[in-house]
């Protein structure tokens, strides 16, 4: 079996939390490990590390070398997508790739699986896996479904008809509903939520692709070096409509452990421990009179009064209020923002570089001041600015600048100074991470005013 994690996704129903520079994929949310290195441990019982292939983009390859290593799974294999077209051409891609660069065979199972899913106990879900596997090799599709506990408006749904094996033949695939057809499903009983997991052979992927996705299978039967090239020629569209909609080959197995796929802070709400209230409180929160309430902080005091069943979730620079059971229509707050320009859209005040982070602590006009931590053994680019010049105050760590020919060491409480236009680079040489103040000055501070001349990271 191979092991395919779709890692690539924006998660804009977590804004603020999750922003494109850092969706949820790779955020730490009541747990010390991230959703992704969560889905990767969850799989090792059955598959080794060189069998696991993480689909993602370029954007994110060095979050998921991170968790790769955290996980001990560095030996995977990591699938960059050109351009995004969800699911269907990123299992398409994964599965040439599979054959092409891993010798799969047409036999061999996929196990294809997004990289933002709770799931618990993992005994019981690896039992699932194993009959998923099963039935996979006798030439199905198959997903998993998940039996509802409530009228949930915020997944889609897959109707179970005669039963097969371990599983169900798939009579239809439902959108999400709105609450009355929910509860009508809810009702009815042999309506399940899509996981949007599946497990399938190579072959019989590639043969459902030729016959409901002509487009796709044409552009996937070249070479992998002219699929990825011609990738961007990929339709836009899902698994689910692309194959699962339409095929006769799909099974269903109910997944009989909890699952939540974190879709939305109602869905954080739920797998939070509470207090006797009900409230799940993170960070430094001060509940006064409240019940049923979320309360998400990070650097500030959060104080609630007389709240009722209300979301709220505080970053450095964005604060969401919202009433429970509303917080899938945080992506129309992520739409407007974007339609806005506004740049809380993608980025956080701490921006994650492959060689560390900066945060910004201020700016205004004329001026940005900047906390820069640079990794053990990392180094920026060599580099200039032409409309800024850049003072760096060391005070943690040291470090070692070149400021155009001339190289030197920076330690604690020392500074130096690099006028605009003035090639310069930052390297961390010891063994405690690096931290410095940087005040920028100058006419424009935006992030592309920089000309990269070399760098370890491939980003000239």
């Amino acid at each position: 079996m191979k092991l395919v994690i779709l890692a690539g996704g924006g998660g804009t129903r977590l804004f603020p939390l999750s922003r494109t520079c850092l969706p949820k994929q790779f955020l730490r949310l009541g747990n010390s490990d991230s959703l992704v290195t969560q889905t990767i441990k969850r799989f090792l019982p059955l598959v080794k590390p060189s069998d696991i292939i993480v689909v993602t983009n370029k954007e994110y390859i060095h979050h998921v070398k991170t968790e790769l290593a955290i996980c001990g799974a560095s030996s995977a294999h990591i699938l960059l997508e050109p351009v995004a077209r969800n699911t269907a051409p990123a299992i398409a891609l994964a599965a040439k790739f599979c054959q092409d660069e891993l010798g799969a065979s047409a036999h061999e199972v996929l196990f294809v699986t997004p990289a933002d899913h709770i799931i618990h106990p993992i005994d019981t879900f690896i039992k699932n896996v194993r009959q998923a596997i099963e039935l996979a090799a006798q030439d199905k599709v198959v997903t998993f479904g998940v039996k509802p506990d409530k009228p949930e408006t915020g997944y889609g749904y897959i109707q179970a008809g005669e039963t097969f094996e371990v599983g169900y033949q798939v009579v239809s695939f439902r959108e999400k509903p709105d609450k009355d057809t929910a509860e009508s499903y809810l009702a009815a009983g042999n309506y399940y939520w899509n996981s949007g997991m599946f497990a399938f052979t190579i072959g019989r992927i590639m043969e459902e692709f030729r016959e409901h996705a002509p487009e796709i299978y044409q552009l996937v039967s070249a070479s992998l070096p002219e699929v990825i090239d011609k990738f961007d020629a990929m339709p836009r569209i899902s698994i689910d409509y692309a194959v699962a909609e339409k095929s006769a080959q799909v099974v269903m197995v109910p997944l009989t452990t909890y699952w939540n796929d974190i879709g939305s802070w109602d869905a954080i709400y739920d797998v939070l421990e509470k207090d006797h209230a009900g409230n799940a409180l993170k960070g430094d929160c001060l509940p006064i009179d409240c019940t049923n309430t979320l309360m998400l902080g990070r650097n500030r005091l959060i104080a609630g009064i007389g709240l009722e069943d209300v979301l709220v979730v505080e970053t450095d620079d964005v604060i969401v209020v919202a009433k429970r059971g509303e917080s899938q229509k945080v992506k129309d707050v992520v739409a407007e923002l974007k339609a806005r320009g506004r740049r809380e859209v993608d980025e956080h005040t701490t921006m994650y570089r492959p060689w560390g982070s900066y945060t910004v602590l201020g700016e205004g006009p004329g001026y940005k001041l900047k906390k820069i931590i640079v990794t053990p053994g990392q180094q920026l680019s060599l580099q200039l600015h032409y409309h800024r010049s850049e003072h760096w105050i060391v005070i943690g760590g040291t470090a070692k600048v070149m400021i155009g020919e001339q190289e030197q060491m920076v330690h604690v409480n020392e500074s130096v100074y690099i006028p605009p236009s003035t090639k310069h680079r930052l390297e961390n040489p010891g063994k405690l991470p690096l931290e410095i103040i940087e005040v920028q000055n100058g006419t424009y501070l935006e992030e592309d005013d920089i000309v990269r001349f070399d760098d370890v990271y491939g980003r000239v």
